[in-house]
């Protein structure tokens, strides 16, 4: 596991940056459900908790205990939720960029440096920002933001798996694994299945 660090804030801290926001979003590769972002911002000089790292290292226990200590410790936490109808309308490219447009939009108070994972995100010029590609294990607070995001997700996708039983939504999460690809082909597509993703191949 690698674990992230401060070294980014630490830098954008000596230059007067006092709001330094991590931002990541989870769900983009999954073929339902919504996708969610999620923006962190971390009093300066706070200490890291242990084991923070990128969400897809951590174990679930680990990650709702660092989930707990994110929203104790944080100065502002923002989560964004783009539904599926919207992923459909627009396309994941746009609704990404629209999950940290608004991110970064909401966040009270406005971080005054963005720190984002592996997206630049455009028409946004009001706040200083730098794309990091593999970000959530570089930056303690883009690691959180994908935690955060992360355990909201899964929350939410085990929640709609009570609505939608046939596909098995609280073990894969909507991502494309075998299980899921049997259920599609059982059952066809259900309201939260993206059908902007070109799926039609399992139900042909």
């Amino acid at each position: 596991m690698i674990l992230a660090d401060l070294d980014l804030e630490k830098a954008l801290w000596e230059k007067g940056h006092k709001l330094v926001a991590g931002i990541d979003e989870v769900g983009r590769g999954s073929w339902a459900g919504p996708l969610v972002a999620a923006g962190v911002i971390f009093p300066k000089n706070f200490t890291i908790p242990a084991k923070l790292a990128d969400s897809k290292q951590v174990s679930k226990k680990e990650r709702k205990r660092l989930a707990a200590l994110i929203r104790k410790t944080a100065v502002s936490i923002n989560i964004v939720e783009i539904p599926v109808e919207k992923i459909n309308e627009v396309g994941i490219g746009k609704a990404t960029q629209l999950a940290f447009r608004k991110i970064v939009a909401s966040f009270n108070p406005k971080p005054t440096y963005c720190l984002i994972d592996a997206f630049h995100i455009k028409y946004f010029s009001k706040t200083k920002q730098l794309a990091i590609k593999h970000g959530d294990i570089k930056s303690a607070s883009i690691a959180a933001a994908s935690i955060v995001a992360k355990v909201y997700r899964d929350d939410l996708m085990e929640a709609l798996s009570q609505k939608y039983p046939r596909y098995g939504f609280e073990k894969h999460k909507g991502y494309g694994t075998t299980l899921h690809q049997k259920t599609i082909k059982k059952n066809g597509f259900c309201k939260i299945h993206r059908t902007s993703y070109n799926l039609s191949f399992l139900v042909s």
